[in-house]
């Protein structure tokens, strides 16, 4: 597996240091992501059906929201790395995560439908990140008005996605 080491402090929006630092400065980010996707599909299968469609407050995702909103993200964010690697100097623009919800409609899918798209995004964002050369990977764009890198792209990948199994965990199975 390819080595992509942590990135540094100014490479990355202040906010997305907490999905960083749940990542050890490894190297290992594309592993991370190798794993987290067999981890997080075995722990939601283990789930009952009737847990993944609950909301633990009113304004709150279900589990299948989070999963999908999960695959939008870990898409935009690739897409990120994508113009950023190849040098797409044009400052890219936000997005507001929680209006990609509603239109999502995660609920009405089947765990195995939505399992099957994440498969596909997840092999997609890990052949992109594995094509990137070490010049690449430091490269630093524009995006939602703050400086990004490449491979703080990947470890924010990796990290959202934890920040979210720790949710679930922490969150929706208490009931």
């Amino acid at each position: 597996m390819k080595h992509i080491r942590k990135p540094a402090e100014g490479e990355f929006d202040p906010y997305a240091i907490m999905y960083i630092s749940l990542l050890p400065d490894d190297g290992l980010a594309l592993k991370q992501l190798k794993d987290n996707y067999k981890t997080i599909k075995k722990f939601i299968f283990s789930l009952p059906e009737e847990k993944l469609v609950y909301r633990y407050a009113e304004d709150k995702w279900t589990i299948k929201e989070i999963l999908v909103h999960l695959m939008d993200d870990e898409r935009i964010y690739s897409y990120r790395a994508l113009r950023i690697a190849r040098n797409d100097k044009t400052p890219l623009p936000g997005f507001e995560q929680t209006d990609y919800v509603p239109f999502s409609r995660a609920n009405e899918r089947s765990l195995k439908n939505i399992f099957r798209e994440y498969l596909t995004i997840r092999n997609s964002t890990l052949t992109l990140f594995k094509s990137f050369s070490k010049e690449d990977v430091l490269r630093i764009g524009i995006a939602n008005g703050h400086p990004v890198s490449v491979r703080a792209l990947a470890y924010q990948i990796a990290g959202h996605e934890l920040h979210h199994l720790n949710i679930i965990k922490g969150k929706y199975l208490k009931h």
